[in-house]
């Protein structure tokens, strides 16, 4: 029996606990926004901390938790269908009542119970139920293959309609591993290397990007873990600690101005770093600007092709980014994007992915962040990053990129639109298969026998036909 009774929990990450025990369950509720938590309040193992780190206490058996009663009824319960499956199962309930009337009907006129019978033997809409599901499945199988899990039927619809892409920058477009480029002190109270240390303690417990790295190059500079307190996220803003009992804030230029902090002493400073794509992380202490830190982060090498590509299905790209203005252009140069819009909140991201959204030119959006969650959500089509994204992302997210390959995009969406053609086909193919038969039936030319025969190789040709989905290759 293992136990481990304190467990510590990062914001953006799901409660993790030890594989016997989980966290104490509360009551589900239908609260669309985060339920405010105090001091000795009981959370859902399944939940995601969007606030501070805090430690808990694993007080029960994982198989009680609420989340295996959630995985126990999506278990049972159906898997998701594309609104084209449900449409055909409806129209297969019609089809059983229209080839019993058939039979009567071929009975009544033609006095052959034998003709009857055919009838109702090649009516029988296996084919054409069969023709929708089989290409939804083989379909979420091959994009399965290339590290793309799409989540349902109705994702897979959707994804094949998507006229334009709204990308996040980091992560996304870049590696999502910035390097600290400068620490710049612009206090005569610290040096430059006091400035990483205290940005690098102030982000020590941070999950976005940016801190990871500020606390990776303290790291390599032989700094170590000293205790904060009080640690807290602004998502899309930046984060605060109490660090040697100062109030630290560190973020981006419109968080340190709500602040009423001023940062005109780093303009000529930091001036050469954002002309070259660097994003700047400013530090201020009890409320004065201390310096800054500025990073860069890398293109991905194929960043450029896979954008080359989108647009020569007719699919546009947009950058959208709480970074600042100078490196989201720099990067959108970089790749070929010319839509961008930067120093973005999370909600005005969501915003503009809503006006986009249900119009003419079905949107997707492509994050991997906290701050990309309520976009992804927002948008008819939503692709999280499964590799470095964080959980609410990926949660959030119609479909996945397991290995963080932005490559395989042109080809989701290409494959996508190819299962629909499939659907289309198959539902053509086995209308008309059974059409023929009937008047064949009715017509004496078939016998039940062979009318089985004929009734089977529909069946048969929307089974191949959806399988060969399966064979597609990304170039």
């Amino acid at each position: 029996f293992c136990v481990r009774p304190l467990v510590q929990s990062q914001w953006g990450r799901s409660f993790c606990v030890c594989p016997l025990v989980y966290v104490s369950v509360n009551k589900g509720t239908d609260t669309k926004g985060p339920s405010l938590c105090f001091n000795g309040d009981q959370v859902s193992s399944g939940t995601i901390n969007q606030f501070s780190t805090f430690t808990m206490r694993a007080d029960a058996v994982s198989t009680d938790s609420s989340l295996q009663r959630m995985v126990r009824l999506a278990e049972e319960a159906e898997e998701n269908k594309a609104p084209i499956v449900t449409a055909a199962d409806r129209w297969a309930t019609w089809l059983v009542v229209i080839a019993l009337s058939c039979a009567v009907l071929t009975w009544i006129f033609t006095g052959k119970f034998m003709r009857a019978v055919t009838v109702l033997v090649v009516f029988c809409p296996c084919a054409f139920i069969l023709a929708t599901p089989t290409a939804v499945l083989a379909g979420i199988g091959n994009a399965a293959k290339y590290g793309i899990i799409v989540r349902s039927g109705d994702a897979l619809e959707r994804l094949s309609k998507i006229r334009r892409i709204a990308f996040d920058k980091t992560g996304t477009l870049t590696y999502g591993k910035p390097q600290v480029t400068a620490a710049v002190s612009t206090s005569e109270a610290c040096s430059d290397e006091e400035v990483l240390r205290i940005a690098a303690l102030t982000e020590q417990k941070s999950e976005h990007p940016l801190g990871k790295a500020i606390w990776t190059a303290y790291e390599k500079a032989g700094g170590k873990a000293e205790e904060t307190k009080d640690f807290r996220v602004l998502a899309g803003q930046g984060v605060s600690a109490v660090v040697d009992g100062k109030r630290i804030l560190a973020g981006k230029e419109d968080f340190m101005r709500s602040q009423g902090i001023d940062v005109y002493a780093a303009d000529d400073s930091c001036r050469k770093e954002l002309d070259q794509g660097a994003t700047i992380v400013y530090l201020a202490v009890d409320n004065t600007l201390a310096g800054f830190i500025a990073l860069r982060d890398t293109v991905r090498e194929d960043a450029r092709e896979t954008l080359d590509r989108l647009k020569a299905v007719g699919i546009t790209p947009m950058l959208l980014t709480g970074d600042n203005e100078r490196a989201a252009k720099t990067i959108a140069a970089n790749v070929g994007i010319s839509d961008i819009q930067a120093n973005l909140l999370p909600e005005e991201k969501m915003e503009i992915i809503k006006k986009l959204s249900g119009g003419k030119e079905p949107v997707c959006m492509v994050g991997d962040g906290v701050n990309d969650a309520l976009a992804l959500t927002s948008a008819d089509a939503g692709i999280a990053m499964g590799g470095i994204g964080s959980d609410i992302a990926i949660e959030s997210a119609d479909a996945v990129l397991v290995s963080d390959e932005i490559r395989r995009l042109p080809y989701l969406f290409g494959l996508m639109q190819k299962v629909m053609k499939k659907v289309q086909v198959n539902i053509i193919v086995s209308l008309i298969i059974n059409l023929t038969a009937v008047v064949l039936s009715a017509a004496g030319i078939l016998n039940p026998v062979t009318g089985a025969l004929w009734h089977n190789c529909g069946s048969v040709f929307v089974v191949v036909n959806a399988a060969l989905l399966l064979r597609e290759k990304d170039r």
